[in-house]
């Protein structure tokens, strides 16, 4: 154990009386505060209206953390939640799952595209890839401070400790998949700055769809199961980030056929 660094960190930033402040919940309200940063930027480079992006804060504030907590329910613990529905509200003891975080970003990106018929659904799923892949990597710094979602015992020079878990050097995934959003992050930055991708209207969200969950299919070997059930094949997060490749996949197809024309056009309300 001597040989491997060891994370014991607390979990807890402060205590303010009766009141906890987690690392996790600074990082994650740090995710949303820098991603809704990042989207002024694109609407003021743009010149489109930003007074739009304080209702669009809600939606995804929202979307993110009703999807997260049920895709935990459903996808993860279902047994658990179905015999104890009422701790289904209970987010504050923990229990967000990444996938259906995004299902749940890409439902409110639908609504809130239904109550401004001037933003294309395409144009904003595009765009929300930047804000989305930082904020993830800032979330998985948010899991390392907790202890959570480990990796599997390894005897890599770099593996990591976690004393809250058990004393085996572990891999340290959650530093893995923050290291790869980060750098997606970065690049797909320059690629919008010199608009190599945001010409061809689906491209950018197929790519991420394509490069995130290709990644997160990947790091899931080096993860411990996060269900109360698994396969023996893949794991419940390979199992989910299959549907999410494919989509991407028709995504970037159907951007490179219909060049600069949008693929999805905005729901608007019914006449």
């Amino acid at each position: 154990m001597e040989q491997y660094a060891v994370w014991n960190a607390e979990p807890v930033l402060l205590h303010l009386g009766a009141l906890s402040i987690h690392w996790y919940g600074v990082l994650f309200a740090a995710a949303l505060g820098l991603g809704f940063a990042v989207m002024r930027l694109i609407y003021r480079h743009e010149r489109r209206n930003e007074k739009e992006l304080d209702s669009l804060l809600i939606y995804l504030t929202a979307g993110t953390l009703i999807g997260a907590r049920l895709g935990h329910v459903l996808f993860y613990d279902p047994a658990f939640y179905l015999s104890h529905p009422w701790e289904t509200l209970a987010i504050w003891r923990g229990g967000l799952a990444s996938h259906g975080g995004a299902l749940g970003i890409v439902a409110a990106l639908w609504l809130y595209c239904r109550r401004h018929p001037g933003t294309g659904y395409i144009w904003l799923l595009d765009r929300i890839t930047l804000p989305a892949l930082l904020g993830g990597g800032l979330i998985r710094i948010g899991n390392f401070f907790n202890s959570e979602i480990v990796g599997v015992p390894t005897i890599v020079p770099w593996a990591i400790v976690f004393p809250h878990i058990d004393l085996l050097p572990r891999h340290p995934t959650q530093l893995y998949e923050s290291a790869v959003y980060m750098v997606l992050f970065a690049i797909f930055c320059t690629l919008y700055r010199k608009s190599l991708i945001i010409a061809r209207p689906g491209m950018m969200a197929g790519f991420f769809l394509i490069l995130v969950f290709s990644a997160r299919f990947i790091l899931e070997f080096t993860k411990m199961p996060q269900a109360t059930y698994e396969s023996s094949l893949l794991s419940v997060g390979q199992w989910l980030s299959i549907p999410s490749i494919l989509i991407g996949i028709a995504l970037s197809y159907r951007a490179a056929i219909h060049s600069k024309k949008e693929v999805l056009a905005c729901p608007t309300h019914p006449a």
